[in-house]
């Protein structure tokens, strides 16, 4: 529970339970909605698992020990990519998966709808709305500490559970209440009508999580990052009287890689390599963030095109 490994394998065993409730009750009950929900968790799931996977190959390359040895040997610059393809082919694959619901949903609503057993539909949601509120908020609270994107997804996705499950209880109360009145010609649209409507809200949350992996993916430059680095770089360029410098910057998933080149005079004063290793603990510790998720290179050159 305290744990990124931890909290995703209850996740795991959570969500693969709901799913095939949800199936079931699917299935007996006439939902489609119900059926979508459950394979949407599904899905969460499956991608949740990878998910741990990198987590656990991230965090065993950061470690010491033989295991490391054996990683870094194939892996030299770590697992770091690996997680903005997790997350951004999971965020994917969950607008995907709503999409097609609500092309299956508006299809349904042209065709006259589908009959449904409410009773059946009322137990299931209200059951599965426990369960996955309160999974989204024991996720967000042990992330507050946590700080793990894969966390934070799967807590994204607990809450879109539980909206969307809302949402449908919202429905299917309404069905049960109207049956034998005067509205009673709406029940067979209430299903349709419902898994749409969620369908077009779910559609665009996981934009935000997606966006951010293309742009790891394809290495963009954080400029919030890139200005720290460069306000650093400058002072100690300042400092040690250096001509210039050149900074390239990469977020990849959480890891944080720094290139930092130092152009110096040909007449520099030559210096013990103890003395360019104290610039370089300096330059570290004032960028910050030392840990095994920051990979920070210092270079000093008198010839700019090494650092270009």
């Amino acid at each position: 529970m305290k744990t990124e490994q931890g909290l995703l394998r209850i996740s795991i065993l959570v969500t693969i339970l709901l799913a095939g409730v949800g199936i079931l009750f699917g299935i007996l009950s006439g939902s489609f909605a119900i059926i979508f929900d459950g394979v949407y968790a599904l899905t969460d799931a499956v991608m949740t698992v990878i998910a741990l996977l990198v987590s656990n190959l991230i965090a065993a390359s950061a470690a010491g020990g033989a295991g490391k040895g054996r990683l870094v040997k194939h892996f030299t610059m770590g697992f770091w990519h690996l997680e903005p393809m997790v997350l951004g082919l999971n965020g994917i694959l969950l607008t995907g998966a709503a999409i097609y619901a609500l092309i299956n949903a508006v299809s349904s609503l042209l065709d006259g709808g589908r009959p449904l057993d409410f009773d059946q539909a009322i137990l299931y949601a209200v059951v599965t709305l426990a369960v996955t509120t309160a999974m989204a908020i024991m996720a967000s609270r042990a992330n507050r500490t946590i700080q793990s994107d894969f966390v934070a997804l799967d807590a994204k996705a607990w809450m879109m559970s539980a909206g969307l499950t809302g949402a449908l209880l919202i429905a299917f109360v309404f069905g049960f209440l109207i049956q034998g009145s005067a509205y009673e010609w709406l029940s067979p649209y209430i299903d349709p009508l419902a898994l749409a409507l969620v369908c077009l809200v779910i559609i665009p949350i996981p934009a935000g999580t997606i966006r951010q992996a293309l742009a790891d993916i394809l290495l963009v430059t954080p400029s919030d990052l890139k200005s720290h680095v460069d306000t650093v770089a400058k002072t100690i360029v300042e400092r040690y009287g250096f001509l210039s410098h050149r900074a390239y910057v990469a977020r990849v998933g959480r890891g944080r890689q720094i290139e930092l080149f130092f152009i110096a005079p040909e007449d520099f004063p030559a210096k013990k390599l103890q003395e360019w290793d104290d610039i370089r603990n300096e330059v570290g510790a004032a960028i910050g963030d030392e840990g095994p998720d920051r990979w920070l290179t210092i270079a000093f050159t008198t010839d700019p095109e090494w650092a270009d």
